[in-house]
């Protein structure tokens, strides 16, 4: 007799959780590294048929065109690797979460802790270019960051803008260090290690080019109390 309940292919691979938006809040984000596009492709499929907010991350081109081949609809930031469906997000709840990228080269990182922050329902402010090398640039921004609930800084080089950042506002202070800089700078290892260094106390540090991290840890401090 054929098999009544025949084995989801997805399984061969993957296990989505479903439950997760209901049981933490926040529903599953897709990392796009080291799956197939294949393997992308039917994990979108089946994210539309259940209707799951889901961000995928760290998309290449031909992972990226897989999930748009069944989510024609989803964001798509090439910039930052990262696409979001339904497109809309949500409605804005809780504090405003401010996003600080030092210099341009770190706008990737930054967009896409900014579009985490924006597709888990809190507002968002990206503000860009304001490294420790012109202090005033930051300085003439503290209207800004003095009204956020949580601020993320995407740093490369030193790493040091999230301990100068800490040391003006009361909000805590995702940092994120990125892979910017020249050869000592070992790919994001110096900014890393200066932000687990910080003296500046209400600093959180996130892996090395983990903008959607930050932008999840900042997204939770910001959520309604």
């Amino acid at each position: 007799m054929p098999d009544e309940n025949p084995p989801d292919p997805l399984e061969e691979f993957a296990r989505l959780d479903t439950d997760r938006a209901r049981r933490r809040g926040y529903g599953e984000a897709v990392f796009c590294e080291g799956k197939t596009p294949e393997q992308v492709r039917a994990i979108a499929a089946e994210i539309g048929e259940r209707g799951l907010r889901t961000l995928f991350t760290r998309a290449p081109p031909e992972h990226a065109a897989a999930v748009l081949a069944v989510l024609p609809d989803a964001v798509h930031a090439e910039e930052c690797r990262l696409l979001a469906w339904p497109p809309a997000p949500p409605e804005p709840t809780g504090g405003l979460v401010v996003v600080l990228a030092a210099g341009t080269s770190d706008l990737p990182v930054a967009r896409e802790a900014a579009l985490t922050v924006t597709h888990l329902g809190r507002r968002t402010e990206l503000i860009v270019d304001v490294g420790v090398a012109g202090l005033h640039r930051i300085v003439a921004q503290l209207d800004h960051l003095c009204a956020a609930r949580a601020i993320v800084v995407a740093a490369g080089m030193d790493g040091a803008l999230p301990t100068v950042v800490a040391g003006l506002v009361t909000a805590p202070v995702v940092a994120v260090p990125t892979s910017v800089g020249y050869g000592a700078a070992f790919g994001g290892v110096a900014a890393l290690l200066t932000m687990l260094n910080s003296c500046a106390p209400g600093v959180a540090v996130v892996n090395i080019d983990n903008g959607y991290g930050a932008g999840h840890l900042a997204a939770q401090i910001a959520a309604p109390t």
